[in-house]
């Protein structure tokens, strides 16, 4: 069911990590909690991955993509979650990360995490902000 299915966009690990707003921060961690069924793209692992390295190096980007696997569960690219990717990107004219995201919610009938406009705009999934 999609209240308590939810894929975690990349933006979310953004405000997680880097807000500097303790209540940020709060509502995050409760968010991360609350949900039962989390889903992670394997494309937001390595976004996360990727930004941790140039914000504060390869030993923190280590430890939050194992935090990351440990308290997700990593959805990988599978021949399904390709097309339709490709078929929203096409449709909405989106970058490649966010219709494969957007594609994983979809597949998995899930809420996707997010407060990024182009994820917003998509009107075969459900999105919602902290």
């Amino acid at each position: 069911m999609l209240a308590d299915r939810l894929v975690f966009d990349t933006r979310f690990f953004i405000e997680h990590y880097y807000s500097g707003d303790r209540r940020v921060w709060e509502r995050t961690r409760a968010e991360i909690r609350r949900s039962r069924k989390r889903f992670v793209s394997a494309v937001v692992l390595h976004e996360v991955f990727w930004l941790t390295l140039g914000c504060e190096g390869k030993e923190t980007a280590v430890l939050r993509a194992d935090l990351l696997e440990k308290d997700f569960r990593i959805v990988d690219v599978d021949a399904e979650i390709a097309r339709i990717s490709a078929e929203l990107r096409h449709k909405y004219r989106m970058r490649l990360a966010d219709s494969i995201i957007a594609a994983t919610a979809l597949v998995l009938k899930a809420q996707c995490l997010s407060d990024d406009p182009h994820l917003k705009k998509i009107r075969e999934i459900k999105t919602r902000w902290i």
